[in-house]
Formats: structure tokens, sequence, C-alpha cells
């Protein structure tokens, strides 16, 4: 009897890891630039900005940011995506390039509106 439940432990922990790295499908729904931190030249100090964008995949909406302010590269909006998540970090592909960022916040996707029912006439 507890073999048998190690055993079907350790399969759902192993199935937890595998579906964790299965690459998923989303959009690009917008992008912002936020502050991502300051830079100190001499007695001035410049503040660096980052893009942060929003992904919905399926029922979830992510928000990544860059790693580094460097990466200014700017990627289309409603533009689809082919992601994995792992821990803290997303990894995405979007037109062919390969991007990997930090997941700051993942929120419930808003739901969709329902369609309007056709007016009766009287």
């Amino acid at each position: 009897m507890k073999k048998t439940f190690l055993l079907l432990l350790a399969v759902l922990a192993l199935s937890l890891v595998a579906a964790a790295k299965e690459e998923m499908q989303g959009t690009i729904v917008s992008e912002n630039s936020v502050q991502c931190g300051s830079q100190a030249k001499g007695k001035k100090t410049s503040e660096l900005m980052c893009q942060e964008y929003v992904i919905r995949g399926g029922a979830t909406e992510y928000h990544v940011r860059q790693e580094k302010e460097a990466h200014k590269e700017l990627i289309p909006v409603n533009a689809p995506v082919e992601f994995t998540l792992s821990k803290d970090k997303m990894k995405f592909k979007v037109n062919g390039k390969s991007y990997e960022m930090l997941v700051v916040s993942e929120s419930a996707a808003p739901a969709a509106a329902p369609a309007a029912a056709p007016a009766l006439k009287p």
C-alpha cells in the first residue's frame, strides 16, 4: 500500500513537471514602457525604462518584462506567440525570434462579453 502511494505520488510529480514545460499558445495584448531602475553617471542619475508586455494565453494574462534594459527591440502587439514557463521566467517565440523575459505578475484574462440578444419585433 505504501509503495503504491509513493509510486502514484512520483507519477503525479513528474506529470506536473512535464506540464510546466509544455509549449503554450498566446497573443501579445499590449506593451508599455515602465521604469525598471536607475543608473548613476557621475552626479547625474537617469531612470532606466523597460518594455512590459501583456501576453494572453488561454484564461490567463502574464505581465512580462525585459530582464535587461539593453534589450530595446520592440515586439509587435497582436502577434501570436508560443511560450513556456519556468519559475519566474517566460521563454517565447515571435516571428521566428526567441526571447526570455521575467514574469512580474499574472491575472485572469477578462471574460469575453456575451453577444447581445437580437431585438424582438412586436
